[in-house]
């Protein structure tokens, strides 16, 4: 592991068939942080993010090389157990997608199949502390057995991350988590990942250089496939280093 990283990606480099989509991608990214990936749409950021949890894996004709390494182990090594896996590394999408169950059971599926509580009493109290943590808990305590459809989009993308966090994972993946959803959902979600923060490593994909400014601690800047720079993100974004990222950050394309 380089230095106190909790990920670090060593010359990934991801195939779908022929076509080369990312390109020798180097990044540590630190615990207990945020660690935001921007860029223009189409550079491989949420290609990279998927490399993270073996998402990529589902997809036919997708190839990956390289290594991972999550707390000194190696996530793409042949003996790891990809489901283990998923439950370390929690997965929020961009569009909110609770199941067609309750709001309960939404919490309960993962702890249910992991066998994470041995009895009723033990599931209710980690359904409750899951959406106490996903800052929902409040809305939804007297609407349990509702169906976790019937929420507006920022609570679903609140359920859906109270889902992730059942299973107990050490680092939850973020895949434009903001976008399908309103300035107000928008701004709950930010101080919800500023909290989050303090018990996970969370990467986070964002089209909005506002909110990797405002929610990260790192930020890695992608082009084209390739990671152009990476560093703190105050100084990548007033004082970057390459060129490229100036343009970017500064609007002159994107």
């Amino acid at each position: 592991m380089t230095g106190n990283a909790k990920i670090s990606a060593r010359n990934i480099n991801v195939f779908y068939g022929p076509k080369q989509a990312l390109f020798d991608i180097n990044i540590d990214m630190p615990p207990n942080s945020v660690t935001a990936l921007i860029g223009p749409s189409g550079c491989g950021k949420s290609t990279f993010l998927r490399c993270i949890n073996r998402m990529n894996d589902t997809i036919e004709n997708c190839r990956v090389q390289g290594e991972i390494i999550v707390d000194d182990t190696d996530i793409n090594a042949r003996e790891q157990d990809v489901v283990h896996l998923r439950s370390w590394i929690g997965m929020v999408f961009q569009k909110p997608n609770p199941f067609p169950k309750s709001i309960y059971e939404n919490v309960a599926y993962g702890p249910r199949i992991h066998n994470l509580a041995a009895k009723k009493a033990d599931m209710d109290a980690l359904v409750e502390k899951s959406l106490v943590s996903a800052g929902i808990w409040s809305e939804v305590k007297d609407r349990l057995h509702e169906p976790g459809t019937s929420l507006s989009g920022g609570q679903q993308q609140r359920l859906c991350i109270a889902r992730t966090i059942a299973v107990n994972p050490e680092i939850i993946l973020m895949d434009e988590p903001c976008s399908a959803l309103d300035p107000i959902a928008t701004a709950r979600i930010e101080e919800l990942i500023m909290e989050l923060k303090d018990q996970f490593t969370i990467v986070i994909v964002t089209h909005s250089m506002q909110q990797a400014a405002r929610v990260s601690q790192q930020t890695s800047f992608f082009h084209m496939g390739k990671v152009v720079e990476s560093g703190e993100t105050k100084q990548i974004f007033t004082n970057p280093v390459n060129q490229q990222t100036r343009d970017y950050i500064t609007g002159r394309y994107g």
